[in-house]
């Protein structure tokens, strides 16, 4: 059921009762107002009765009298006026004209009047004339009532329909700004990032009108950031393909093309039985293959960290530091990795590697420092209040030059970070030297990592 007609429904269901309890009131105070009435009409009637009797004492024909005083009853609305004994003659009430029908039975027993009767001796000049019987008749009364009731229904019956017509209209027009905005999610999930709501609303519905527009706007940005991350990621995929194409034609290619001519001269020294000669070719091979396994090993460092899985975080980064230590001994390394940084999960650990993989070959090939420092440690993030993994590396070299455009190790970083949830910051310190700080959440949701992974 919409929520209109549930509306009307309640609305109908109070009227029903209110409807019911001011009838229920209403036929209390009928039978209150008939049961007065009665007792008042009964009580004028004795009084009548009694005074015209005295004054008949002296009365010449004081049959005809009476049959008179019983006369004078017949207009009367409440009461049955009858002589008994003797000559009998009886005064009937007027009976009103019912506009709304006759009273239905179950009125007259929720009024719940019964007649009363009144006998009163006639004796004149020491001689009896019978009995004067008074007897209430409520129909008129009830019927009086009755009209009454049903008049204030009729009007109450048209006025509860009149409200709910209004309700019904009023709640329509109030409810019309909701069908908009469910087109305008209807449309947001199709993909329609730029709908907005601009209707003037209710003050009720501004808030929902304001919190979808700014939803609508986040959104958009957010699809917008995407489309821009996809296309960066694809730029730095084809960059690396490009490297690692680059490195197998340069590095790999000429030295397969060496062994193919050191095993064809193999070959033909075999046939020419010139085996004194084979020893310089076989060695010429082994190098050859020993420099490819060196340059494939370093191809696959590059695509996945060596160790990283097997040994940990913290040694796999000692190990890397180790191996620029090795190449520019001048150059004091610090490292601290935190206890509390093992085994972050395979996506987050391959991210922070990469991260101070990438800024401490940058530090050693641009900024010609004299120290680096590498910290790595966990806490809660300032900014969202979350677990996270904050990874530093500072040195004291050149820095960036203002004119420097950000290269691809930056950008390939940042966005490995962002898309774990996380953020990059980078720049020239206030003192010499360049840094790179990189916050990582230490959960990701499977979203974000099904969105990795692909």
């Amino acid at each position: 059921m919409s929520m209109r007609f549930r509306l009307i429904g309640l609305v109908a269901v109070v009227l029903l009762f209110s409807l019911a309890v001011g009838g229920l009131i209403a036929c209390v105070n009928a039978s209150r107002s008939v049961r007065t009435e009665m007792g008042s009409a009964l009580q004028v009637a004795r009084q009548t009765v009694d005074n015209a009797v005295r004054g008949l004492q002296s009365s010449a024909d004081p049959r005809r009298d009476l049959d008179g005083l019983v006369a004078s009853f017949a207009a009367n609305r409440h009461l049955r006026v009858a002589v008994t004994g003797g000559a009998e003659a009886a005064a009937l009430p007027v009976s009103d004209r019912a506009p709304f029908g006759e009273v239905p039975g179950w009125f007259v027993w929720l009024v719940g009047v019964a007649p009363l009767t009144d006998r009163l001796p006639v004796t004149i000049g020491g001689r009896p004339y019978g009995t004067f019987v008074i007897k209430t008749d409520p129909r008129n009364e009830i019927l009086e009532v009755w009209n009454e009731v049903s008049e204030s229904v009729a009007v109450l019956t048209l006025f509860c329909g009149l409200t709910i017509g209004l309700i019904y209209l009023s709640i329509g027009r109030a409810l019309r700004p909701l069908d908009r905005l469910a087109a305008a999610f209807d449309a947001i999930a199709r993909g329609d990032y730029q709908t907005r709501i601009d209707d003037r609303l209710t003050p009720e519905l501004w808030r929902l009108r304001d919190n979808f527009n700014r939803m609508a706007a986040r959104l958009a940005e957010s699809a917008s950031e995407n489309r821009r991350l996809t296309e960066q990621l694809l730029t730095l995929q084809e960059a690396e393909r490009s490297d690692i194409a680059r490195d197998l034609h340069d590095e790999v290619s000429p030295f397969l093309f060496a062994i193919n001519i050191d095993l064809a001269t193999i070959s033909r020294l075999v046939k020419e039985r010139r085996t004194a000669e084979l020893s310089d070719h076989v060695h010429s091979v082994a190098d050859a293959v020993h420099h490819m396994q060196r340059e494939v090993r370093s191809l696959l460092g590059r695509l996945r960290p060596i160790g990283l899985a097997e040994f940990g975080l913290a040694d796999s980064i000692g190990s890397m530091v180790e191996f620029w230590r090795r190449r520019h001994p001048e150059i004091e390394y610090r490292v601290s990795v935190s206890p509390d940084c093992q085994r972050l999960g395979e996506l987050a650990d391959t991210t922070i590697y990469r991260v101070v993989q990438e800024a401490l070959s940058n530090a050693v090939r641009h900024g010609r420092p004299t120290r680096i420092a590498v910290s790595i440690d966990r806490g809660l993030d300032p900014d969202t209040g979350r677990d996270a993994t904050t990874v530093q590396i500072a040195d004291d070299g050149e820095g960036m030059r203002e004119s420097s455009s950000v290269g691809y190790g930056l950008l390939g970083m940042s966005e490995r970070v962002r898309a774990l949830g996380g953020r990059l910051t980078f720049g020239n310190r206030s003192a010499d030297g360049f840094g790179v700080t990189a916050i990582v959440p230490c959960a990701s949701t499977p979203a974000a990592l099904a969105t990795v992974a692909s």
